[in-house]
């Protein structure tokens, strides 16, 4: 990118899905993340398949989580990820049901934002080992901001089973 450092963010992002073709639709989903305007992929973790949190009788989830550096402003960023989730099929509705496509804004730099648009960092990113080992594994000495160490962060969920694919 041709744009200064001081004006560059580093996003994560969590990918899920669980319809159709999970692993096919998040390593798509991972592409597309790549066509983003004024934004770069960093790096990819492996992908996880987990069993579904809530509504538990639906099938598991295939999971990631990417890195990316971007001069969008994070709502705009946002904008992009929900553009991206309805391009696969997303419909949004009842919380944690099955989807064809989950896209979620983890962190956007050390952005700490709550309001009616935006919550950063993502409001359940530390209960969540499909989304702590992927992250884990590509920023494995990350600092959250208002939580802490990632690595810390996913020996707290460590009875949560997930299953790393490759």
């Amino acid at each position: 990118m041709d744009e200064p450092c001081s004006v560059a963010c580093v996003a994560y992002i969590a990918l899920g899905a669980n319809l159709g073709d999970p692993l096919a639709t998040v390593k798509a989903a991972i592409a597309a993340l790549n066509q983003l305007p004024q934004s770069s992929l960093v790096a990819a973790s492996s992908l996880y398949r987990t069993a579904p949190m809530g509504l538990t009788h639906q099938p598991d989830f295939i999971n990631a989580v990417v890195e990316m550096i971007t001069v969008l402003p994070a709502p705009t960023f946002l904008a992009e990820l929900f553009a991206i989730e309805a391009r696969f099929g997303r419909q949004r509705g009842v919380p944690n049901a099955p989807r064809t496509l989950d896209l979620d804004l983890l962190l956007y730099g050390d952005l700490v934002r709550c309001d009616a648009q935006l919550t950063l960092p993502h409001p359940r990113l530390h209960e969540r080992a499909f989304v702590l080992a992927p992250l884990a594994e590509i920023a494995p000495l990350l600092i959250i901001p208002c939580l802490g160490a990632v690595s810390d962060l996913l020996a707290q969920c460590a009875e949560q089973q997930i299953e790393r694919l490759h």
